[in-house]
């Protein structure tokens, strides 16, 4: 029986990149969106065309009824032993002019979203005696970033959670672990940073590649990483 995948989000550039590369190694992926249904069906659809396993399902993270709803029936064909959380938003603005809303909605996206999914699927996932849980942070939490003290607070936030989650499930045989990448070639990025900036801020002089993202996380995600937990990896190109 395969082993079942979930990745909050996957229905952006990463997210896809990520769904993807789990369904090539074999495993059943679910396609997460909240808005963008149809195009988490057509990233599962893609993953179908090329011989992999997938589904799609459309919830809001940050509605934690909803979510506990949702992650109930995924669990009805089974423990989904692999979590990529990955879903996020960012609102920019300097902190003396953020919107309260600015501010709260990020975090519910990244940080409680994280908790409402994560939670309803941990003790099925313990029972197997297997599991990776893997969130996507950002380098904006390891070096902040003008205009994203939400944005920085809600995966630092993630940081944390993940030192923490990892000790208490250690001896269940699930990792939990986070990634940070710095600035990746995807829609969300493009508008932010010009080849100027990217060169002045990147020693290697180029962003990197949701692709690139996707390899780490599937490593691990994988058998070769059982002995990887706590950890916050990042994949910046060198970036401080």
């Amino acid at each position: 029986m395969k082993r079942r995948a979930l990745v909050t989000g996957g229905s952006g550039a990463i997210g896809a990149a990520i769904c993807a590369r789990l369904a090539a190694d074999g495993l059943h992926v679910t396609v997460h969106a909240n808005t963008r249904l149809a195009e988490a069906r057509r990233v599962a659809a893609g993953i179908r065309e090329r011989g992999g396993s997938a589904d799609a399902v459309a919830f809001d993270v940050t509605d934690a009824e909803r979510t506990a709803v949702a992650v109930k029936e995924l669990l009805a064909a089974g423990p989904v032993q692999i979590l990529v959380n990955n879903a996020g938003i960012h609102d920019d603005a300097v902190l003396p002019g953020m919107k309260r809303e600015q501010w709260t909605r990020v975090i519910e996206v990244s940080l409680h979203g994280f908790f409402n999914v994560t939670q309803s699927l941990l003790l099925p996932m313990m029972a197997t005696r297997w599991g990776r849980i893997i969130s996507l942070s950002s380098v904006a939490a390891l070096m902040g970033n003008r205009g994203q003290a939400n944005y920085a607070a809600a995966k630092a936030g993630l940081h944390g959670a993940t030192k923490s989650l990892a000790i208490e499930l250690a001896s269940r045989g699930v990792t939990v672990n986070a990634v940070a990448p710095g600035i990746i070639d995807s829609g969300m990025t493009r508008g932010l940073f010009d080849k100027e900036a990217i060169a002045r801020l990147v020693p290697m002089k180029r962003p990197g590649r949701a692709d690139e993202v996707a390899e780490l996380v599937a490593f691990l995600a994988s058998e070769k990483a059982g002995y990887i937990s706590g950890q916050i990896i990042s994949i910046n190109g060198a970036m401080a």
